[in-house]
């Protein structure tokens, strides 16, 4: 069966590490997923005014995660946290409560920064967040791609060798949480259905 993953990059800097880190995820994936990748740069500013009528790119963004089997988040840190794109991307798509696109789903948390430290403020931080949404996160490995400038090359490509492995392996573990998370869910309903 093939799995549908849902690839967000919290950064919408045109040469973002975080978006070239994103692909190099899709690269280093194992066979039998299909990627779509989405970057918040048409999201507008939540307003709760709105969160019953979403604007067009909203109802797009909610039903791309709605579709999705699993969630691969790539978050640059900025003071400490995540960007604010991400975090209101993430409020959209929790809006309204009862209509929360994200409860349920098997996330993978990585991300990439020049300093170093790798983002890990940043993605304590977004576990947080997933954890009060119901989002079942991947716990190992952690990906915390630090001095972002020695790791990829001038065209973006993911070079160092271990770091290559931790995606690999992030990958892969994604892949076997989704399905583990998946069959607990189908025994789940069907123990209640009879």
């Amino acid at each position: 069966m093939v799995l549908r993953i849902l690839g967000v990059c919290g950064s919408l800097r045109a040469h973002s590490y975080n978006r070239t880190a994103l692909n190099a995820a899709v690269e280093l994936a194992p066979a039998g997923l299909t990627f779509d990748l989405f970057t918040p740069k048409d999201i507008p500013l939540f307003n709760q005014d709105q969160e019953t009528s979403p604007p067009a790119s909203v109802l797009d963004f909610k039903n791309k995660v709605r579709t999705a089997d699993a969630l691969l988040f790539v978050t640059p840190e900025y003071n400490h946290s995540v960007a604010g794109v991400l975090k209101n991307a993430i409020d959209w798509g929790s809006r309204p409560p009862a209509e929360n696109v994200w409860k349920g789903k098997p996330a993978a948390i990585m991300g990439a920064s020049a300093g170093p430290l790798g983002t890990v403020r940043a993605q304590v931080h977004l576990r947080q967040i997933l954890w009060g949404l119901n989002v079942f996160v991947l716990p190992q490995p952690e990906v915390l791609i630090a001095n972002a400038a020695t790791r990829f090359d001038e065209h973006g490509n993911l070079t160092d060798e271990k770091t290559r492995e931790f995606v690999g392996l992030l990958m892969r573990n994604l892949v076997d949480w989704t399905r583990r998370i998946q069959q607990s869910l189908a025994d789940i309903a069907e123990g209640a259905a009879r």
